[in-house]
């Protein structure tokens, strides 16, 4: 007698991975480019893309966040966030990290791109550029959605990148408790972390059409293991497969072997928006924002006067060694570029229309030219006490100091306005300062970044 299973209690289709994470070297692999669906291993992209954020000042661990309906409404496991309710940051990405909270993954998506839709797209637009060729995201949490697609290779990069990435934030996957904000909350891993020596973290998922999956990361001595499972039939049972794959990568595994980080990644533009106020001023939560879609098509500039010959535009060409830098200064830069040229264009007009052309008369052919005599010019000092300014850190190359001193310069505008970039060789690496401010300025200037969870310190006259 033939006997039908309801999908609901099917076992999930299985699948690992094992990596050597120092070397990326795959140890061992079944069905691992098979597509299946990841469950809350989801979470890893959704904080890696809020780690991407907050580098690109797109937002900061003190922000607070006004939770939406729709992120409120999410089934567990939740943090419990009410509609309305206003959070920091930073306790969202701990509760999507340890409790792993539905809730607090929609709520991390809208305050990143504004709709959990558009986070999703940034998600897989990330995957693709780490290298996850099979994965595709339609939301934030996890949670079984047609299309929504991984695989246990797939997963071990992405917690590879985590790792290497963003280790400043990589702690987060081994407590086995944090508080959230509005509650303690526990690891979803802790098990393993207790059991297994060396295990640091890093994901667990679980829904019925995935079963129970796991991305763990282990390190003995000199070796780091990552191994991936797909499928679990229960906690217990997945918990004993993750830790004989580790044991059977630490066998496999050079004791010595060097360190290759995986490439970081550059930011891969699409349709985010710029968020406004931070979620604000946005009414329940759903974000204000304003969406630009890729860059500047149309430059509008004045019109030539009449009879008027355009002058020539002089373009510097960057050295062929020069790294990009990315999109949102480019844009900044551009936008920057366009108003001045226009404001500049249209005052040159305005001064030509009002003031007759001027020219000099031509010199006379029989006048001899002497040597003048030279005459000592003294140069008054106009920098009305601007001889204070302000360290934002010390970097391992110059290019690294300079683009963080331009970065910080377009989101600190007001504060920094009329302040010289300077970049100062010292044996350990290179000073980022802002120098020409007075000792108020600086002061102003240092709180602001220093809000921003920047180190900032003032350097005073020398």
């Amino acid at each position: 007698m033939l006997v039908v299973l309801p999908a609901s209690v099917k076992a999930a289709p299985y699948a690992a991975f094992v990596m050597d994470a120092r070397t990326g070297e795959v140890l061992h692999s079944r069905n691992a480019d098979t597509r299946l669906h990841p469950a809350s291993l989801t979470k890893m992209m959704t904080l890696y893309v809020v780690f991407q954020a907050i580098e690109r000042g797109e937002l900061s661990l003190d922000q607070k966040i006004t939770i939406s309906k729709h992120a409120a409404s999410e089934p567990p496991s939740k943090l419990g966030l009410k509609s309305g309710s206003r959070i920091q940051l930073r306790y969202l990405i701990r509760a999507a990290a340890v409790k792993s909270a539905n809730d607090a993954a929609t709520a991390l998506a809208e305050a990143v791109s504004g709709s959990e839709a558009a986070f999703a797209r940034r998600m897989t637009r990330t995957a693709k550029s780490l290298g996850m060729t099979r994965t595709t995201f339609k939301n934030a949490h996890g949670l079984t959605e047609t299309g929504h697609m991984s695989t246990a290779r797939d997963m071990s990069i992405m917690g590879r990148h985590m790792l290497y990435d963003y280790p400043q934030y990589y702690n987060l996957f081994s407590r086995r408790t944090t508080h959230a904000g509005i509650t303690e909350v526990a690891n979803t891993n802790r098990r393993l972390l207790g059991a297994y020596k060396g295990a640091d973290g890093i994901k667990t998922g679980y829904t019925r059409a995935a079963g129970f999956n796991l991305v763990a990361s282990a390190e003995r001595g000199n070796e780091r293991i990552i191994a991936t499972v797909f499928g679990g039939k229960s906690t217990v049972s997945r918990n004993a497969k993750v830790a004989e794959l580790l044991d059977l990568g630490f066998r496999r595994a050079p004791s010595q072997a060097p360190l290759r980080k995986p490439a970081k990644p550059k930011y891969v533009p699409g349709d985010d928006p710029i968020i406004i106020a931070g979620n604000q001023d946005a009414p329940k939560g759903a974000g204000k924002v304003i969406r630009l879609s890729g860059a500047v098509k149309t430059s509008y500039r004045p019109k030539m006067r009449p009879g008027a010959e355009p002058a020539p535009v002089v373009v510097a060409e960057a050295p062929a060694n020069t790294v990009d830098m990315s999109e949102d200064i480019q844009l900044a830069l551009q936008a920057a570029q366009t108003e001045e040229t226009t404001a500049s264009a249209a005052a040159t007009a305005i001064s030509d229309a009002l003031v007759p052309t001027m020219r000099p008369a031509a010199r006379p052919q029989a006048v001899a030219f002497t040597k003048p005599e030279p005459e000592v010019v003294t140069r008054v000092s106009t920098s009305g006490g601007r001889h204070w300014g302000v360290n934002i850190g010390r970097y391992a190359s110059r290019y690294k100091a300079e683009k963080v001193l331009l970065q910080t310069a377009l989101a600190e505008m007001s504060s920094l306005d009329g302040s010289l970039r300077k970049v100062v060789r010292r044996p350990t690496g290179f000073d980022a300062n802002f120098m020409g401010m007075t000792r108020d300025t600086a002061d102003l200037a240092c709180r602001r970044l220093q809000s921003r969870n920047m180190t900032c310190f003032m350097i005073g006259p020398s």
